[in-house]
C-alpha cells in the first residue's frame, strides 16, 4: 500500500462510510416506525387494518430487496413518483427491514398479552390505553435483542443502494478499485470498515438491552438497599 494510494482512498473511503452511517441511520429510523405501525396493525380489531398490515408485510418479506430498491427508483417514475437516489434507497430498506421487524413487534406484545391484559381490564382499562400504558412499554424489553439484529443486518444491505448510484462506502471502493487498482487491499478495508460497524452496533444495541432491562431498577434498589445497609453497620 503506497502514501498516493492512501492519500487517493482514505478521503473517498471516509465520505462513503459517512454515508453508509446516514443510510443505516435513516433506515434504521424508518425501520422502527415500520415495525410499530405494520405489527400493530396486525394485532387491530379491524379487518381491513389487519388485512393490509398482513399484505404488506407478506409483500416486502417475500419478495427481493434488490428488486423493492429497484422498482422505487426506476419503476416508480412511470406512475409519476420520482425519488432522490438515497431516499430510494432509506425508503427500500427501511420498509424492508421495518417488515421483518413487524413480527419482532407483534410477538413481543402478544408474548406478554395474557397477564397484562387481565390485570389492565381489572383496572377497567380500554384496549388502545393497555397498549400504550402497558403492553408496549412491557414488551419493548424483549423486542431490543431482535432490533438489535435487525439494525445490523440494515448497516450491510445499506450496500445495495450503490446500484442506483449513492455513493457510500461500498460504491467510493469500487471507485477507488478502478482508479488505483489494489483490488484485495480495498475490499479488505471494506470488510473490515463493516464489521466494525456492526460491532458498534451490537454494542449500542447491548447498551440499550441493559438500559431497558425490566428488572434494571429492581437490582438498582437492591443494591442501594445493601449500600445502606453495609453504611448502617459501618456507623453502628
Amino acid at each position: 500500500m503506497t502514501s498516493e494510494f492512501v492519500d487517493y482512498a482514505a478521503p473517498l473511503l471516509w465520505r462513503g462510510l459517512l454515508f453508509t452511517l446516514l443510510v443505516t441511520v435513516l433506515g434504521t429510523i424508518l425501520a422502527v416506525f415500520t415495525a410499530f405501525v405494520a405489527g400493530l396493525g396486525r394485532l387491530s380489531d379491524h379487518r381491513l387494518v389487519r388485512w393490509l398490515s398482513i399484505g404488506f408485510i407478506e409483500l416486502f418479506r417475500g419478495s427481493s430487496l434488490i428488486v423493492q430498491l429497484f422498482f422505487i427508483y426506476f419503476a416508480l417514475p412511470a406512475f409519476g413518483v420520482q425519488l432522490a437516489p438515497l431516499l430510494a434507497g432509506v425508503l427500500a430498506l427501511g420498509l424492508n427491514e421495518g417488515a421483518y421487524a413487524a413480527e419482532i413487534v407483534r410477538g413481543a406484545i402478544i408474548g406478554r398479552t395474557a397477564g397484562q391484559n387481565e390485570a389492565g381490564i381489572a383496572l377497567n382499562m380500554g384496549k388502545s390505553l393497555r397498549m400504550r400504558r402497558v403492553l408496549i412499554p412491557q414488551s419493548i424489553p424483549a423486542m431490543l435483542p431482535p432490533f438489535g439484529n435487525v439494525m445490523v443486518d440494515l448497516c450491510k444491505n445499506s450496500s445495495l443502494v450503490s446500484f442506483v448510484g449513492v455513493s457510500e462506502l461500498t460504491f467510493r471502493g469500487g471507485f477507488v478499485r478502478n482508479e488505483m487498482g489494489h483490488t484485495p487491499t480495498v475490499y479488505l478495508i471494506l470488510l473490515v470498515l463493516y464489521f466494525a460497524l456492526s460491532q458498534l452496533i451490537a454494542l449500542f444495541s447491548k447498551w440499550l438491552e441493559h438500559r431497558f432491562a425490566i428488572d434494571r431498577s429492581s437490582r438498582s434498589m437492591w443494591r442501594s438497599t445493601q449500600r445502606r445497609g453495609r453504611v448502617g453497620v459501618g456507623r453502628s
